[in-house]
């Protein structure tokens, strides 16, 4: 029998380290001239441990996102993923839509990525997203799962007040 799911990251270490060995990052807007602003911390959110990100999405200078990203190999590198169907994350948030981004190798600007939209309801549920309902964005290249480097929980495109919660992150079959 094989295992149903491979966890990235169940939130049993030290902030801000994952379970899979790599760090979360905060990206901003900033990076390319926006304003928007965002936070990062680890924390009890009703009752759970989390990852949590709360911010704000303006689109002054150009902008629209925040984010927090993770390799997934501690030395940056990529992955294989083609045994798995897709990433399965538990999250709690305030109404709002986010997305997950993917990065493959093939993934050369910060602007190109591979992205499948979510909601995140202000209870905890856990939300899987298969791997052939993520759609390129501004990149050519077909999705290669046998090599992904990094994943991104993003709030984008919008003005909106950012407030989500990550409780875990798996690949699931």
């Amino acid at each position: 029998m094989t295992e149903a799911t491979r966890t990235i990251d169940a939130l049993d270490r030290d902030h801000p380290q994952a379970t899979n060995g790599a760090a979360w990052e905060l990206i901003e807007d900033r990076v390319m001239g926006g304003v928007s602003s965002a936070t990062m911390s680890r924390e009890t959110v009703v009752g759970r441990p989390a990852l949590r990100m709360r911010g704000e999405v303006s689109l002054e200078n150009g902008g629209g996102f925040v984010q927090v990203a993770l390799d997934l190999a501690p030395d940056g590198g990529a992955i294989d993923a083609s045994d798995w169907s897709g990433i399965e994350i538990d999250v709690r948030g305030e109404d709002e839509r986010y997305n997950l981004h993917l990065r493959t190798a093939d993934v050369l600007r910060p602007w190109q990525s591979y992205r499948a939209e979510f909601a995140a309801t202000p209870e905890w549920r856990s939300v899987r997203l298969p791997f052939d309902g993520f759609e390129p964005h501004r990149i050519e290249a077909p999705f290669d799962t046998t090599r992904l480097r990094r994943l991104g929980v993003v709030a984008i495109g919008r003005p909106f007040v950012a407030d989500v919660a990550i409780g875990g992150l798996r690949f699931f079959r």
